[in-house]
């Protein structure tokens, strides 16, 4: 094999070099890292919330506290009772508050090395 055109009869278009790509490289890694913060910042308040509205002793019949308390759910699926304690507002404080520093520092560390870039 040459080192030709990979497809021949195509017409090439010109790629910007130099500053204007890097630019446009370092815009997208910020976007991107700013969206993966946004994400985990959501996740984590989402979770803060739930913890927030149990201890308070919200009433679980309202759409609102039903669906905080069903997204938290889903959020920490993988957490669930690893910790087993006998105070039930301990516990849910642990098995939802892990998962919420978990994605918070997981989503700006990744966040800090895009940024990097």
């Amino acid at each position: 094999m040459s080192n030709t055109d990979p497809a021949p009869g195509y017409q090439t278009y010109p790629q910007p070099s130099g500053p204007e790509r890097s630019v446009r490289r370092q815009t997208t890694a910020r976007r991107t890292a700013l969206t993966v913060c946004t994400i985990a910042d959501t996740a984590a308040g989402l979770l803060g919330l739930w913890i927030v509205l149990f201890l308070l002793d919200a009433n679980r019949a309202n759409v609102f506290v039903d669906f905080v308390r069903g997204t938290a759910g889903l959020l920490a699926w993988w957490s669930q009772d690893i910790f087993t304690m006998d105070t039930e507002g301990l516990r849910i404080l642990l098995n939802y508050g892990l998962p919420a520093v978990m994605y918070l520092l997981i989503g700006h560390g990744i966040a800090a090395r895009l940024n990097r870039v």
